[in-house]
């Protein structure tokens, strides 16, 4: 049997059909949120941590994926419980996650047959 592929298209997702944030979209703000608590510049985080101002810069918007080593990094350069932390995101995304499944939509725009 032939399998139905839609075509997704860009626009702007509807209120309720929006995406769950990534894991490191919710720990970015986390750790940027730490930081301006505190007062830090993110130059003196980023060096405290042994890593560049602009790899804690995408962190902190949820561009990269930091390994836990980077992780424990930075927590540890803002004085920061790394197992708090983690706990506190856990919270966010149980928060921000969608109670149950979400509802399967027949595509709405052209679609390709494949065989």
């Amino acid at each position: 049997m032939a399998d139905i592929l839609p075509f997704h298209q860009r626009r702007a997702p509807a209120r309720d059909d929006e995406a769950e944030p990534l894991w490191r979209e919710v720990l970015g703000r986390s750790l940027r949120s730490a930081r301006e608590n505190q007062g830090e510049r993110l130059v003196d985080v980023a060096e405290r941590a042994g890593i560049s101002p602009q790899y804690l810069s995408e962190i902190e918007r949820g561009r990269k994926e930091p390994s836990s080593e980077m992780i424990a990094a930075v927590t540890g350069a803002l004085g920061v419980n790394l197992a708090g932390l983690l706990s506190e995101i856990a919270g966010d995304m149980r928060r921000i996650s969608v109670v149950g499944p979400r509802p399967t939509r027949r595509p709405a725009g052209p679609v390709l047959m494949a065989a």
